[in-house]
């Protein structure tokens, strides 16, 4: 059976990834201005993945007998995702963006070490192959950074 850390990890990777939708999707819409347009591309077409990533940490956390939080047990966390004050600044939204993406980067780097730990090859091969997506978005949006 899985270890606690393994179950902690995996809903807070669930309630991170929730958190995310809830911010790309609001960012979003509210960013504004030509420079803006790419930004709110690439939010919509992570919103699809990152949707599915709670989808799949929340299937292994029911394979190990326990649940994904439901929003009475929510703690949002994403301070620097929050939409920005002026519904041009660009910048800000990108830096919000690379910040949750650095915080799931450790999470699930974190969850990998905790699966090796607990020997449990699933949960650590689903932490792989999200660790891998999230490391992607990351790059996307260093490169937006870079062109600003």
């Amino acid at each position: 059976m899985s270890s606690d850390r393994v179950i902690e990890l995996l809903r807070k990777g669930y309630s991170d990834e929730i958190e995310t939708v809830m911010n790309y999707q609001t960012n979003a819409i509210v960013l504004d201005g030509v420079r803006a347009e790419e930004i709110k591309e690439s939010l919509q077409q992570d919103i699809q993945e990152e949707l599915g990533h709670a989808e799949q940490l929340g299937q292994r956390l029911k394979q190990l007998g326990a649940r994904p939080p439901s929003s009475m047990e929510f703690t949002a966390r994403q301070e620097s995702l929050q939409p920005p004050a002026e519904s041009t600044d660009v910048l800000a939204v990108i830096n919000g963006v690379l910040d949750a993406e650095e915080d799931a980067i450790q999470t699930y780097r974190d969850l990998i070490d905790a699966a090796e730990e607990t020997d449990d090859p699933v949960t650590e091969d689903l932490a792989v192959t999200i660790l891998a997506d999230e490391e992607a978005h990351r790059t996307e949006f260093r490169g937006f950074e870079k062109e600003y």
